[in-house]
């Protein structure tokens, strides 16, 4: 049964599509995940559309963001060749966990989608109770989903979060990466970062990688799995396809043999 805020909550008329972008395992060339991003039905981008989310309708865009993220993955295959699909959810519109996941489900079942292939991953810039967050992420795990904190080290959840509950997968925020190459203060706070994440088994993942520079830094750091503009920009309606660095910078066959 939905609890009375699920069944009173205003729904969310603006129409909505996703984009998808890549998580990718540069250690095995494969696609890790696909995230699902919203965006405007008539090309606005996220920003706009967020833009409309309010407290009545908060929890129906974010059912709305659910389905439409497991039906467009189902209707492109997405997880055909082993990737799974990462939605991002607001822990702010969620009343209760088990009741709130009804339609997400029923989208999964209706689909064909797998739920093991579903990663609920959520933004720590919104200010949230960390009690009612971490009965989400309780309540996620056990009914077999995987979870995500995206954009860590930007926001209001962080290392003590991380003391309370260990999601499956750390997204470090792009601000953390960025110029990685040229910065040894952002190299020491990701190492460090990086070997309390593996402690910890939790997956880390580096976002917003845009540069080779960054990413031979990253890969020296032994990060595997990345996600940036340097291997694809998001794609709405369809799935991009991947661009791995050593491709996009190696000369030419004649040049390589006239070396």
């Amino acid at each position: 049964m939905a609890c009375h805020a699920c069944r009173n909550g205003a729904g969310f008329e603006r129409p909505i599509t996703m984009a998808f972008q890549p998580i990718v395992d540069v250690a095995t060339r494969t696609v890790f995940a696909q995230e699902a991003l919203v965006r405007g039905a008539d090309g606005a981008g996220a920003e706009a559309v967020l833009a409309q989310v309010s407290d009545t309708n908060r929890y129906g865009f974010d059912q709305l963001c659910r389905t439409a993220a497991i039906e467009q993955a189902a209707a492109l295959d997405l997880t055909a060749d082993g990737a799974s699909l990462s939605i991002n959810f607001l822990p702010n519109a969620v009343y209760e966990p088990r009741a709130c996941i009804r339609l997400t489900l029923d989208a999964a079942m209706r689909t064909g989608l797998p739920t093991r292939s579903i990663i609920f991953e959520f933004t720590e810039s919104e200010a949230i109770d960390t009690d009612h967050l971490l009965n989400i992420l309780r309540s996620y795990r056990a009914m077999g989903f995987r979870t995500a904190i995206d954009d860590f080290g930007a926001g209001y959840a962080g290392l003590g979060l991380l003391t309370r509950f260990q999601p499956d997968i750390v997204k470090l925020d792009m601000n953390l990466v960025r110029s990685i190459d040229t910065d040894p203060v952002r190299r020491i706070i990701v190492r460090n970062t990086l070997a309390t994440l593996t402690e910890l088994g939790i997956q880390p993942v580096c976002e917003g990688i845009e540069t080779p520079g960054e990413y031979a830094a990253l890969r020296d750091l032994g990060v595997t799995l990345m996600q940036g503009y340097l291997f694809a920009r998001p794609a709405v309606g369809r799935l991009a396809e991947v661009v791995w660095p050593e491709e996009a910078v190696a000369p030419p066959d004649g040049m390589r043999a006239a070396g």
